[in-house]
């Protein structure tokens, strides 16, 4: 049973309110696989970039929930797009609900802060290594410790249902973008999440590229060497 007297809608009807959204994307990376193996709830990890992300490591640690965007080759198994179309998407990239995990997960005792990403699909083969991108809007409750392992799958369970009735609302909804498996839609821009393509294995910032969470240490050397 998950954590009594939790709310099944969380967030204001009228949409995301500030601090949200925050903007997060990257490659997936494997992580310690205990979602698909252990709890049930496959998850995809992006890498924390503290030059890309620089809040992501002050936020309260806990659950999010938002909309993710994923690009998948078109020999994948889950490819969401008709091959037989007569002209390819507008983007390469499709649209999915998401919950997501921001912290060190206490019940497996992480001493590092991690970004776990639960897309609300059932895909038939996993996607290391793609691009996704995160509209991360509200917050659903803090991370904690769990008594078993059973607990925290019933409430990651309850996540689930949260973020996609939180999401049916229509200043929550996408405007103008198709979400697979279907979706009605609302009035929030998604337009971030579909456009046109980036690379993510590097990125220049003040003058030097970086890749990964180096990026704000290569930051402070490059600003060092300008100061001299």
């Amino acid at each position: 049973m998950a954590t009594p007297g939790r709310p099944l809608i969380v967030g204001n009807d009228d949409g995301p309110e500030a601090p949200f959204p925050y903007q997060m994307e990257g490659k997936i990376t494997t992580g310690f696989q205990r979602g698909s193996t252990l709890i049930g709830f496959p998850t995809a990890n992006l890498p924390i970039n503290l030059t890309r992300t620089p809040w992501i490591n002050t936020i309260p640690t806990g659950v999010y929930y938002g909309w993710s965007a994923l690009r998948l080759p078109p020999s994948h198994a889950d490819y969401p797009f008709s091959s037989s179309a007569s002209s390819p998407p507008s983007s390469p990239y499709a649209l999915y609900p998401m919950v997501m995990s921001i912290g060190y997960n206490p019940y497996f005792k992480n001493t590092v802060r991690t970004a776990e990403v639960h897309i609300l699909h059932k895909f038939e083969q996993n996607f290391y290594g793609e691009p996704l991108r995160l509209l991360i809007l509200g917050y659903i409750r803090p991370e904690k410790d769990y008594p078993s392992l059973e607990a925290l799958i019933e409430d990651i369970r309850f996540d689930t249902k949260v973020a996609s009735e939180s999401l049916k609302r229509r200043a929550w909804a996408p405007k103008g973008v198709e979400v697979v498996g279907g979706w009605e839609g609302g009035e929030l821009d998604v337009q971030w999440l579909v456009r046109e393509e980036e690379d993510y294995d590097e990125v220049e910032v003040n003058g030097v590229e970086v890749n990964g969470v180096d990026g704000e240490k290569k930051i402070e050397e490059n600003d060092d060497a300008k100061k001299e």
